[in-house]
């Protein structure tokens, strides 16, 4: 990651969110804003990337295609990522829903990237306090686009900036308005791929430890079976070489079947614990074009176990 710059993926995740709210219909995710936020040189550089990762890894696909727009929304539509980031966005905002009307008064998004609920849900943040945490050179490209859009402080939304190698959780909450009292809701989208898995449990344990009991995360994560060349879905494949192609390799993953049993070692209930076929039935059954869902990728929502 570059000094003071967002992390590719994460803007990567902002241009399918974008690109789904431009040109798809029906919407699996509405976020209207994250093209805004990405600004129209994001777009480009991220099209760029998307159209040599096409040709390096699908050669095939790149040259079915006569022009950049209907390569781009094919690769939107027929790859890996997008049907991931636009059906765990739903998926937790969704869960988020139902926390608050279960409670729930904090909302602290790990890894937060480009995301843009304070904006886009101005009738939930009336009710909860949002905490973004994420890398501090992501996090000052963020602030910097924010405040270049001219979008207006947010009394209820505050930014964590903190480098989780060199500082806990807690130690990062608590320079902030979090109440470790109140009862919170988190989500953790797109980033325990990226993670060793004893930092994947080490951040379960500090979530656990630092957040009233009853309180609720939801992530997202790939089965094992996605980093077997032999038993993987061939799109999974290219989006694995890709994204170690732009220095940002995911590398783990769980075994499904063993998800309640991880999770209650790190002091968690499992709520859910939907796979492909759960997520393909709930977001994208019915529908007319190539959207589906991703072959190895798997929704959690897990509650706080009491201490």
């Amino acid at each position: 990651m570059e000094e003071n710059q967002a992390s590719i993926t994460a803007q990567m995740t902002a241009y399918c969110r974008w690109h789904h709210a431009q040109y798809d219909s029906p919407l699996i995710f509405a976020d209207r804003l994250a093209g805004q936020i990405l600004g129209a040189e994001g777009q480009q550089a991220i099209e760029s990337l998307l159209l040599r990762s096409l040709k390096r890894f699908n050669p095939a696909g790149a040259a079915a295609f006569g022009d950049r727009k209907s390569a781009l929304a094919w690769l939107m539509q027929a790859g890996a990522a997008s049907p991931i980031v636009l059906a765990r966005a739903r998926y937790a905002e969704e869960c988020l829903e139902s926390a608050i009307g279960q409670g729930v008064s904090q909302y602290v998004i790990l890894g937060a990237g480009l995301d843009t609920f304070a904006f886009r849900r101005p009738e939930l943040l009336e009710k909860i306090s949002v905490f973004e945490v994420d890398h501090p050179a992501s996090q000052a490209f963020k602030r910097q686009r924010i405040s270049e859009l001219g979008w207006p402080s947010l009394e209820n939304l505050h930014f964590v900036a903190m480098d989780f190698a060199a500082e806990s959780l807690a130690g990062g909450l608590l320079r902030v308005p979090f109440n470790p009292t109140a009862k919170t809701f988190f989500s953790w989208l797109g980033v325990s791929y990226y993670l060793e898995m004893d930092e994947v449990r080490a951040t379960l344990r500090q979530i656990a430890q630092l957040a009233l009991p009853g309180s609720e995360l939801v992530f997202d994560y790939l089965d094992s079976t996605a980093y077997q060349r032999n038993k993987a879905a061939p799109r999974v494949v290219r989006m694995l070489g890709s994204v170690k192609e732009l220095g940002e390799p995911m590398v783990s993953g769980f075994d499904a079947h063993e998800l309640s049993a991880e999770l209650a070692n790190c002091g968690f209930a499992t709520v859910e614990n939907l796979g492909p076929c759960d997520i393909q039935r709930r977001y994208f059954l019915g529908r007319i074009d190539h959207h589906r869902a991703c072959e190895h990728a798997h929704f959690a929502r897990t509650t706080i176990l009491a201490r």
